[in-house]
């Protein structure tokens, strides 16, 4: 869809500033070398104005190739005002070496500058655009470089090591989704095409196998050296990731930062996590936080919205755009965009209680009996919808195929009187009992409308093993539990929804219930758990509730 806007004409039909540039020259194929002589393939759109500091540069460095939509930006670009540099990351379309993640990327953007600084065009400073992997190489530059003047990162963040073990377990579907998404572009355009259209066959066998060390060559016909890593390097703090994560200088960067994401993205609570780092360390990004998945080409459009101009008045001087608060986030249900000086606003923490019988309140549980339900790593709850690597598959579904299994508990609260507006970080507390000292817990908060519809909020999964949480005399772990943070009004008429389960399949990968490594394990071992909701075991949702 973007790439359709940008070859009608784009700018315009994005809601973009007036071209500047009647004509953009295009230098292909470029041969920047790195300090180990390795080539790196770079584009430069060039437009017709006269050369210097008034005319700045905008970089970005891409594993995802030059041609197709990135040409039409690169060219978008240029009649904005920008030389647009556009380069292929190492090992990737035509650039030497082999594409390792984020290994390289600080080294080759530094190399990058340099060249810049020896070209007669420069300004002298240049800015940074990009979405996912483009926004993580501009978190590898950040703070290293005063040329670096502005950043537009989108559905990215400085760190994906948390993302990737999210809740202590493997973010499988979005490592594997990738993997195999890499690799297919060696594929022949019209191989890849018929491999989409049959709905990606061995993709779905590679996400079902076990065990998991073999589900690369399943899914792609090859080894992928950084899934086989990625599944050994899941211990917190290992050397591994330090020099593949940019969240260790976050607080010196001094470049103005402009974020945009959705709340159904993947990446979303560490980029809500940089945006916090740098307001601490007393920066001022802008945030915008629309209904987007990763890969919306609602976000993509709103990021050129939001970016271009910004970028504009960052590197050139213009007017900055209009934005009446540097928060801008769209708030479900129906309410539309809100405009905050801040994220999170403030808001009141409100607990929702589990009760017997299934239901879901604000007032304390009276004494009950735990619910119970048993998790088969052989047949295992499988995710729907949410924050997922591919759009179509994600964001907000109707949650009562899941719900209807037996491997599901289903808290439903009253129909609302009045409207209640949900905004910040959600958390939780559940008491649960096991049979295996391995397990997952996962909560969904869904919004249950009139017909009986339960559309997902969000959600989060914690990942259970001896030693992590203590024990009670009575065998009872009170389970902490990040949801994914939220915005969203439940209306009048409609009811809020806990799903209780041991998982979300392919999602995250599936625990076996014995305390295998990862990568290896192939034994299931099903168990039951049990849910409390007593006063001496409340299990409670922290709901961030504001004035509706």
């Amino acid at each position: 869809m973007i790439g359709t806007l940008l070859a009608r004409g784009g700018g315009a039909l994005l809601g973009l500033p007036p071209a500047r540039a009647r004509r953009v020259g295009l230098t292909r194929d470029i041969r920047v070398r790195a300090r180990d002589g390795v080539p790196l393939l770079t584009d430069h759109y060039a437009p017709d104005l006269p050369a210097g500091p008034d005319v700045p540069t905008v970089l970005i460095r891409t594993p995802y190739g030059r041609g197709g939509p990135m040409r039409l930006l690169g060219r978008l670009l240029a009649g904005q005002g920008f030389h647009a540099v556009i380069q292929s990351c190492r090992g990737t379309f035509g650039s030497g070496g082999r594409f390792e993640p984020f290994v390289s990327e600080k080294a080759d953007g530094l190399d990058t500058v340099d060249w810049l600084r020896r070209q007669p065009w420069y300004g002298g400073r240049f800015g940074m655009f990009g979405a996912s992997y483009q926004g993580f190489v501009q978190w590898a530059l950040a703070g290293e470089v005063e040329d670096l003047r502005a950043m537009v990162a989108v559905v990215t963040a400085a760190s994906t090591r948390d993302s990737t073990y999210a809740g202590g377990a493997f973010s499988l579907d979005t490592v594997l989704t990738w993997a195999e998404l890499l690799e297919a572009q060696a594929v022949p355009w019209l191989a890849r095409q018929l491999e989409l259209r049959r709905g990606q066959p061995r993709l779905l066998a590679g996400l079902a196998h076990l065990p998991l060390v073999e589900a690369d060559r399943v899914a792609t016909g090859g080894t992928v050296p950084f899934f086989q890593e990625w599944l050994l390097e899941h211990t917190p703090g290992a050397a591994y990731w330090r020099s593949r994560v940019f969240d260790a200088r976050i607080a010196e960067v001094r470049t103005p930062v402009a974020m945009v994401t959705g709340w159904h993205d993947i990446f979303l609570p560490a980029q809500l996590g940089d945006y916090a780092a740098l307001r601490a360390a007393g920066e001022r990004p802008t945030l915008t936080v629309g209904p987007w998945t990763h890969g919306s080409p609602g976000l993509l459009a709103a990021a050129l919205r939001e970016g271009v101009p910004w970028l504009r008045s960052e590197l050139a001087g213009a007017e900055p755009p209009a934005r009446p608060a540097p928060v801008r986030i769209h708030v479900g249900g129906g309410a539309g965009w809100r405009d905050l000086p801040d994220w999170p606003p403030a808001a009141t923490r409100t607990r929702w209680h589990l009760h017997p019988d299934r239901g879901f309140a604000p007032a304390p549980p009276p004494v009950s009996a735990p619910d119970r339900f048993r998790y088969d790593p052989a047949d295992p709850t499988p995710s729907l919808g949410g924050p997922l690597l591919v759009a179509q598959r994600a964001g907000p579904v109707d949650n009562r195929p899941v719900e209807a299994r037996d491997d599901v508990l289903v808290y439903t609260g009253g129909r609302l009187d009045a409207a209640l507006e949900v905004i910040g970080p959600v958390t939780a507390e559940v008491h649960v009992r096991s049979e295996l000292g391995y397990f997952d817990l996962f909560l969904r908060l869904c919004d249950v409308d009139r017909r009986g519809r339960s559309w997902n909020v969000c959600d989060g999964l914690v990942r259970v093993e001896p030693g992590r949480f203590p024990v009670a005399a009575d065998g009872v772990l009170r389970v902490p539990v990040t949801l994914w943070p939220v915005a969203h009004r439940f209306r009048p008429g409609h009811r809020l929804r806990l799903q209780v389960s041991g998982g979300a399949h392919p999602r995250y990968a599936r625990n076996p219930g014995t305390g295998e490594p990862l990568g290896s394990a192939v034994r299931m071992r099903a168990g039951h758990r049990e849910i409390f909701h007593d006063p001496a075991h409340p299990s409670v949702v922290h709901l961030p509730v504001l004035p509706s």
